[in-house]
């Protein structure tokens, strides 16, 4: 039977490739501009009622977020292994709004430092740090843009100095569990400056979105009242409102093609109904920083043979995670020092955090930059509790011995997670490539991922990890478990940095592809560095600026 020839669709001013974080903002700037976008998403289009009841098996066991591994494989090797085991490593998410959809929504900013590390504070032997090619002054008023436009929740006067807003938040903190108070007294007693968390979660009805019901069930899960300022229920929804954005679900992008110019003019893209070819004067992409990197090395071609925007081999290169590392600490009812009405509380968030050694010069690090710990109570998801206490003992709990374990984990106590978000510095060891002999179910070469662990990201995780201990304890928590650190993949960033210089970067300044001048990238792909708090902030501040950027180049007639 002749194969199906591609649909090929009327040709529209942008079209953005993912909806989450980076794709979002780009496709709602551009329609509110007049300009026609077409939003393409590999994944489904949940409602709201898609996430009741909140199910741990259908949304955290199966693909209901992430695909499963014999689908859509990530292949992943650690520390130069040659062989990759096929896994589900680096998925953020695989629907309409992203990652944004199940994200717990903390949202810090990125600080000045961050921008200008190798300045400050040079580089380890075996780190290629860069610095970025703008300065925080230049991504603030974008910042706290966004920040007013989701609404979040949050108390600017007790944030650090460096990223002050100076104003009020949209609204004020959500509505926080009493142990938050043992918990920031612990820290201020231990010499540290705790403050409120700012969360992308309304605490109060905003904009026409309903505010938090408090159901215990945020991380990991969707939202079925709009509380959290997912992409979809914002950029998106915002950008469809005005008649020039589509978004296209299950339409998974398989290659960008280039006219006899060099210029991006087509996506190809798969769907249930075939293939079909969306035309663009512009093209943008923003599918996460290992799905971004696969679909331009994916794009190779006589004109390209490298992959698109890749003559300068970059692409792929200079991947990043967010370090971390876990400390938990158990306040049991029986024997806690907090009185055991405050523990019993219905309450779920705490939302407390510290920067202190952000910076920790003086710390004994092999290089010093740390990052961020975050305390919240830890999730209520049965499943995930009965794994962990199956297999802390050698052979695993079995029977009434892991009955038991499990009814005093959630019954005896409530118990505190200290997250740490670390920087991860780029090396040679940590890149995305493709590897044509493994396809996803599309028949599309799989990303391979080759990571390895500067050894200062550790020990920086260890320090935060050790400042959290102490807080804990400090608090009353009995037991403290400290867990080995690792990375957060669904933290990832910089496999097309961005930069002035076309021999040391893929991107420019405003995050258009070098070599490709209508081709831009607005994940979290451009970062030179991972910074020490997870991206998201950073991700959709960026995205605002590089598409007021992009729509006054297409007015300007440069595009």
């Amino acid at each position: 039977m002749a194969p199906v020839a591609a649909t090929t669709l009327p040709e529209v001013d942008v079209c953005v490739v993912g909806s989450g974080a980076g794709g979002a903002p780009v496709a709602w700037e551009c329609a509110r501009a007049g300009m026609s976008v077409v939003v393409l998403e590999k994944g489904p289009r949940y409602q709201a009622r898609d996430f009741v009841p909140h199910d741990e098996i259908l949304h955290c066991r199966r693909d209901f977020f992430v695909p499963f591994e014999r689908d859509e494989p990530h292949l992943l090797a650690r520390d130069g292994a040659a062989t990759a085991a096929r896994t589900r490593f680096g998925w953020t998410a695989a629907c309409v709004g992203g990652g944004t959809m199940h994200m717990t929504g903390l949202f810090f900013r990125l600080r000045p430092e961050d921008m200008r590390l190798r300045a400050a504070l040079g580089a380890p032997e075996g780190a290629d740090v860069a610095d970025w090619p703008v300065a925080y002054e230049a991504l603030a008023p974008f910042y706290e843009e966004v920040e007013d436009y989701l609404g979040l929740s949050g108390a600017d006067d007790e944030l650090p100095a460096e990223w002050r807003r100076g104003r009020a938040f949209p609204l004020g903190p959500v509505v926080a569990h009493p142990l938050k108070n043992v918990l920031m007294d612990a820290a201020r007693a231990q010499g540290l400056h705790p403050f409120t968390t700012p969360r992308a979660i309304l605490g109060a009805p905003y904009r026409g979105r309903a505010g938090c019901t408090y159901c215990h069930f945020c991380g990991s899960y969707g939202c079925e009242v709009d509380a959290k300022s997912s992409a979809l229920v914002t950029w998106l929804r915002d950008a469809e409102a005005t008649g020039h954005c589509e978004v296209r679900a299950r339409a998974m992008a398989a290659r960008i093609e280039t006219d006899a110019d060099g210029r991006a003019r087509r996506v190809v893209y798969l769907t249930p109904g075939g293939e079909r070819v969306q035309p663009a004067r512009v093209v943008v992409v923003a599918c996460t920083a290992v799905e971004s990197a696969r679909l331009l090395l994916n794009s190779a071609s006589a004109a390209h043979p490298h992959g698109l925007a890749n003559e300068s081999g970059l692409v792929g290169r200079h991947l990043t995670f967010s370090t971390g590392g876990t400390v938990r600490g158990v306040f049991r009812y029986a024997r806690s020092p907090v009185p055991e009405a405050v523990l019993r509380s219905p309450g779920m968030f705490v939302d407390a955090s510290f920067q202190d050694a952000y910076v920790a010069r003086g710390a004994g690090l092999p290089y010093p930059k740390a990052g961020t710990v975050q305390l919240n109570l830890m999730h209520t998801n049965p499943i995930y509790h009965a794994l962990e206490v199956a297999l802390e003992t050698s052979p695993p709990r079995f029977g009434k011995a892991l009955k038991d374990a499990l009814r005093d984990r959630v019954r005896g106590g409530r118990t505190i997670e200290a997250e740490s978000f670390c920087e991860f510095l780029p090396n040679a060891g940590t890149r995305v490539t493709v590897d044509a002999s493994v396809a996803d179910r599309f028949g599309l070469p799989a990303a391979r991922i080759d990571l390895r662990h500067h050894p200062a990201d550790l020990a920086a995780s260890r320090h935060l990890q050790s400042l959290a201990e102490k807080v804990l304890r400090a608090a009353g928590a009995d037991p403290v478990v400290v867990l080995h650190p690792g990375e957060a993949d669904y933290l990832q960033h910089g496999t097309c940095r961005f930069g002035e210089d076309p021999a040391a970067s893929v991107l420019d300044p405003n995050c258009r592809a070098h070599e490709t001048k209508n081709l831009f990238v607005t994940d979290a792909s451009f970062m030179p560095t991972s910074g020490g708090v997870p991206p998201t902030l950073t991700i959709m501040a960026n995205a605002v600026r590089v598409a007021r950027f992009l729509v006054a180049e297409s007015r300007a007639g440069r595009l």
